[in-house]
């Protein structure tokens, strides 16, 4: 009984025994196998230099807009009596949009209605009517006779004239003789005055018949034309007249609504032409030209891309915060009905664009003591080569210069470096 004990300690000892001295077998296994394991070779992300197109950008960020914009504000008191137009409307300029109730109106818009049938008329007489070009071109002719008798008559006096007296006999019957004599001061004087009064008289018919044949230009015309403006302008502080060709964006009135001066009613969009005005850093400005392509993206347009061209560049830059800007309009070229005013555009005017040459992924330059640099893999080892640059995208740069050809794999991630494109080490 005594050694069956002994024989069932021993066992456990030796299973407990064996348990501790396998774990340190593979311990040592393990160290062992790690310290005769060669060092892992760096991984190295690389890309082939290419040839391809570039286009350099400058980005900016604006908001968009229409062409010609326009709020429209009542004139006058009164009531909303009709509305004629509606939000999403395509409206021509010079439509009444909506006007006041006419009994609401003060009198002196009402009494205009009056003179403007008044002002109409005259002016429709002045330009259609010939009696008053008729009468004036007989006048010109009667005054050109009767100037003529007193030019003629005033020149006879001049030398000697013929005179004739005439009487009668004892016996009733009538005697007369004719002679030469000469006018006397009186008559001259007499002649003169005649004849400078039918000259003025002339002068007179001919301005006035020259003023009809002015028709448009006259001066009478234009008063009346005068008038009839005066009029409507006091006939429209009761309406609502849209400015231009558009689209109604904004509509506020309602029939019966009681409305005063400033009070907003509708607003009209020129959408025919969207613009984005954005900021421009001095440091772009000078690359940017009227004329160039530029690139839009919209946050409320999901994976769509617009395209649009610069319209105008500010020549005068702005300072906000120590930063000066300039303005640049970009007019889009394919808007659509997603597009809007108001909406925020990110917007990449395309400066420079470069085709067929070698670029270099921007990730992959670093600055080394003052030169751009790039990494090429030579027997698994990556070397430096200094490199020129020029145009630049947000990826991608021309190779200007360097001891590189189409091929050469590019390191993207150089171990020893860990600054970001043409960052230092």
């Amino acid at each position: 009984m005594e050694d069956f004990q002994n024989a069932s300690v021993f066992s456990k000892i030796s299973r407990r025994t064996w348990i501790v001295i396998g774990v340190v077998a593979i311990v040592l296994l393990v160290v062992g196998v790690s310290m005769t394991r060669q060092p892992e070779q760096p991984l190295f992300e690389t890309v082939a230099l290419e040839r391809g197109d570039l286009a350099a950008s400058v980005g900016a960020t604006g908001s968009v807009r229409a062409n010609r914009t326009a709020v429209l504000t009542w004139q006058s008191n009164g009531n909303v009596g009709a509305v004629n137009a509606a939000i999403g409307d395509d409206v021509t300029g010079g439509d009444v949009l909506a006007e006041l109730d006419k009994a609401s109106l003060s009198q002196s818009i009402i009494l205009a209605e009056a003179d403007l049938i008044n002002s109409q008329q005259a002016l429709e007489d002045l330009l259609e009517s010939d009696t008053a070009l008729i009468e004036a071109q007989k006048a010109v002719d009667r005054a050109e006779d009767a100037y003529e008798k007193a030019y003629n008559w005033r020149m006879e006096l001049n030398g000697k004239i013929d005179i004739k007296e005439v009487w009668y006999d004892q016996f009733g019957n009538l005697q007369s003789k004719e002679y030469r004599g000469f006018a006397s001061e009186e008559t001259i004087a007499k002649a003169d005055q005649d004849l400078a009064l039918a000259e003025a008289k002339l002068e007179d018919a001919k301005r006035e018949l020259e003023r009809l044949l002015k028709g448009e230009e006259s001066e009478a015309v234009k008063a009346a034309r005068a008038r009839v403006a005066a009029a409507e302008a006091t006939l429209n502080l009761a309406k609502l007249i849209a400015p231009f060709d558009g689209a109604v964006t904004q509509a506020n009135p309602v029939v019966g609504d009681q409305v005063a001066p400033g009070t907003v009613g509708f607003r009209v969009d020129d959408l025919s032409h969207l613009l984005v005005d954005v900021q421009v850093s001095e440091v772009d400005i000078n690359t940017v030209a009227v004329g160039q392509n530029a690139t839009l993206a919209f946050d409320a347009v999901l994976n769509q891309e617009y395209h649009g061209e610069v319209v105008a560049v500010g020549q005068a830059g702005d300072t906000v915060g120590g930063v000066v800007s300039f303005t640049v309009t970009v007019e889009l070229t394919d808007a659509d009905e997603q597009v809007k005013p108001g909406m925020t555009a990110a917007v990449s005017v395309i400066v420079e664009e470069v085709k067929d040459t070698l670029l270099v992924p921007n990730r992959a330059v670093r600055l080394v003591e003052g030169d751009r640099v790039v990494y090429i893999l030579k027997d698994g080892v990556p070397q430096p080569v200094k490199i020129t640059l020029g145009a630049s995208s947000d990826t991608m740069s021309v190779l200007i210069d360097g001891d590189l050809k189409e091929g050469d794999m590019i390191v993207l991630n150089p171990p020893s470096f860990n600054g970001g494109p043409f960052g230092g080490d």
